[in-house]
């Protein structure tokens, strides 16, 4: 009896590619956070409002955030035509994620120095256009977040673009409360206490993000995935006598891939094995990409690895 192998897609292969299916989100939230941009950044020079300023500065990361996003996602979906890369470039929306992550701790670190540096200097704030420019930009902020939220859930890339922007609605309702409370209280604090409030919180949701992105970036197993009811489903395929060499990861968001060795019984038709053990994978455990080998069980050609 011969080794066999199998390299299967499941039935729906190009739909797994999540972020092709949310591009047109990230291309209108891009449009809407780059026509405020401007508008906060010159508001922010004229009026020396630092949390205006900070959060001006949080929102050109959000541009370019998403702007890489989009250009991750078109070039995940272009074919290679090198050769060379035969996963193709679906990595390359990990790697926009992994840039959203290092925008939003430099961000956050430039605020929080500057809002230090800021304490106890004399400085004269309007709190009418903080809080004109602040509502406006909580306005964009949540038109954003309500494209983006649908394609969060399944794909790294918009869901990096989603907490970008997530940070940056909480700027703007930063700058909201700070600027209330200057017009109310004329104590210009409140807008160092809203700049250090707004670079903690984007430190926080980069932080989650960066973990997220270097999950995938280090192949572990998606928190989705058992190992053990994978591996004991494929043991349960009738005919397999064992399973090693499992190896399951994300390509990309919404692309698990997976590859195994099963040993077969004496006798046992590895050509239904290999077909019964894409399905399981596909089906129970939404692994579209599978390579898969079955082997009899007397073989010496096949050792298990230790990695």
């Amino acid at each position: 009896m011969s080794t066999r192998h199998g390299h299967g897609h499941g039935a729906h292969a190009t739909p797994g590619h999540a972020g092709r299916r949310h591009r047109w989100r990230l291309r209108l939230a891009f449009v809407l956070t780059a026509g405020f941009f401007g508008v906060e950044l010159v508001v922010g020079w004229i009026t020396q409002s630092l949390a205006l300023l900070s959060d001006a500065g949080h929102m050109a990361a959000d541009v370019v955030a998403l702007g890489a996003a989009l250009i991750a996602t078109s070039l995940a979906a272009r074919p290679d035509s090198t050769g060379r890369r035969t996963y193709g470039s679906y990595r390359s929306e990990i790697f926009a994620s992994g840039l959203a992550v290092l925008l939003m701790l430099g961000v956050s670190a430039y605020v929080v120095v500057e809002a230090v540096q800021r304490i106890g200097d004399p400085v004269e704030l309007q709190g009418g256009p903080m809080l004109v420019v602040g509502a406006i930009g909580l306005g964009v902020n949540l038109a954003a977040l309500l494209l983006l939220r649908g394609g969060s859930t399944e794909s790294l890339n918009v869901k990096g673009a989603y907490l970008e922007v997530m940070a940056d609605a909480a700027g703007s309702g930063g700058v909201l409360v700070a600027g209330w409370l200057i017009a109310t209280t004329g104590n210009v604090i409140w807008d160092t206490v809203a700049a250090l409030a707004i670079g903690v919180f984007v430190a926080v949701r980069a932080v989650l993000l960066g973990r997220q992105v270097l999950d995938v970036l280090g192949q572990k197993v998606p928190d989705s995935i058992d190992v053990e009811r994978v591996t004991a489903d494929l043991a349960g395929i009738p005919g397999v006598h064992d399973v090693h060499d499992l190896h399951l990861w994300t390509l990309t968001s919404g692309m698990l891939v997976a590859t195994a060795h099963l040993v077969a019984d004496e006798g046992a038709p590895t050509q239904d094995i290999l077909e019964s053990a894409k399905a399981v994978l596909r089906d129970e455990h939404g692994v579209l990409h599978a390579t898969l080998q079955v082997e009899p069980a007397r073989s010496r050609e096949c050792h298990e690895l230790d990695w």
